[in-house]
């Protein structure tokens, strides 16, 4: 009868309230908390082995992806007007093509130009630099070593056209994997702008739930029109950067203002290395071309000025801060995809940053590495399915 009497005030309350404790679950749970994680890293570890070795083909799914991303809200209101979304898809891959041919035709002679004249660029720059410190010793002795280049007679100026013949070689040899890859991503980009809500489609079949449904179909939604925002937004801000940059140049007389335009809209999707890589470069052509020390000055500073603007003015304001970047992680991305993949994996590094960090905000269970990879101080503008049950029960 005693074992059955409630226990009394004196009792523990560890005795009374908490159940036994299975040692041999708690063992399991500490072992299988680190196999975890260990299968968690190898998984990582394969994931970037398989984009490592898969390049050639993945390269051109995810720049396919990406532009079907940009063109996606052109070819929606081309919809709304009664245009159908193939012929809108096809009538946007010709004027890509039409734009590429037309880069192709004007940059090809002005960028051969200066890769051509690479030697007696770093001799003339070793020339200018020199100068400018005032040193006549190497001034001489740079002048002495450029006039011997140009000498075709000098066995010097033999290593020199042997390895540009190598370095012309290996780029003719890469043409036609070029080529291929971009007629895939040109192919690509139009059966997914021609496909209209075929993914919607799709994804409301798979689905089982009606809630379910509706439920991913909304963040889809929300996910895509987010992410195409964004990317035609930059890409447009890019351009009008890139105006800007060449009308500067123009004004300042660098040669081949295009050039330098064009490289500026190609770099501004590097944050940060970007526009430190185009000041430098701008640098670099103006101490070669301008004999004015002013102008030398001059050419970086304005481009510096034009960033600077664009990137702490222009695009906060047309953007938003909502998709602002950690930049720690910003950087890391863009070291990752580099190495992985190149100069073009640096051009998309942040674009498919920002992709994570939409789905990240939308989907449940991603809360931590939205916040991860937002910007200090960011205040939370996305809605989670569970926030208005939380608020009421606050």
């Amino acid at each position: 009868m005693q074992d059955n009497a409630p226990p009394s005030a004196h009792d523990s309350i560890d005795e009374v309230e908490q159940p036994p404790v299975d040692k041999e679950h708690a063992s399991v749970a500490l072992i299988d908390r680190p196999l975890r994680s260990a299968v968690f890293g190898i998984f990582l570890l394969s994931l970037a082995a398989a984009f490592f070795f898969a390049k050639t083909f993945l390269l051109p799914v995810f720049i396919a992806v990406l532009l079907a991303l940009v063109l996606s809200p052109i070819v929606r209101s081309l919809a709304r007007r009664g245009i159908p979304e193939p012929a809108s898809a096809f009538i946007l891959i010709l004027a890509a093509v039409a734009i590429i041919v037309a880069s192709v035709y004007f940059l090809s002679g002005p960028v051969t130009k200066w890769v051509g004249e690479a030697p007696q660029i770093r001799y003339q720059l070793e020339i200018k630099v020199a100068e400018l410190r005032g040193a006549m010793e190497a001034v001489e002795e740079a002048t002495q070593e450029l006039d011997e280049m140009t000498e075709s007679s000098n066995p010097t100026v033999r290593p020199v056209v042997l390895r540009e013949q190598g370095y012309f070689s290996q780029a003719a040899s890469s043409i036609p994997l070029a080529f291929a890859q971009l007629l895939l991503i040109l192919v690509l980009v139009l059966f997914l702008l021609a496909s209209g809500d075929l993914f919607f489609e799709k994804l409301v079949k798979t689905l089982p739930t009606m809630t379910d449904k509706k439920r991913g179909l909304r963040i889809a939604k929300e996910v895509e029109r987010a992410v195409s925002h964004y990317l035609l937004t930059i890409t447009l801000i890019n351009i009008g950067l890139g105006v800007v940059v060449g009308l500067v140049m123009l004004a300042l007389g660098m040669p081949n203002p295009v050039l330098w335009g064009v490289m500026a809209t190609v770099l501004n999707f590097i944050p940060y290395l970007g526009a430190l890589a185009g000041v430098a470069i701008v640098g670099v052509v103006a101490l070669i071309s301008f004999d004015n020390t002013s102008l030398i000055i001059l050419a970086p500073l304005l481009y510096a000025a034009c960033t600077t603007i664009e990137g702490n003015l222009v695009t906060p304001a047309v953007v938003g801060r909502r998709l602002e970047m950690n930049p720690v992680v910003v950087f890391l991305s863009i070291a990752f995809w580099g190495w992985l993949w190149g100069v073009v994996g640096v051009l998309i590094a942040v674009p498919l940053l920002v992709i994570v960090k939409v789905f990240s905000d939308h989907l449940e269970g991603l809360g931590g590495l939205s916040e991860f990879l937002a910007a200090r101080d960011l205040p939370s503008t996305v809605m989670r399915p569970d926030d208005s049950r939380n608020d009421r029960q606050t």
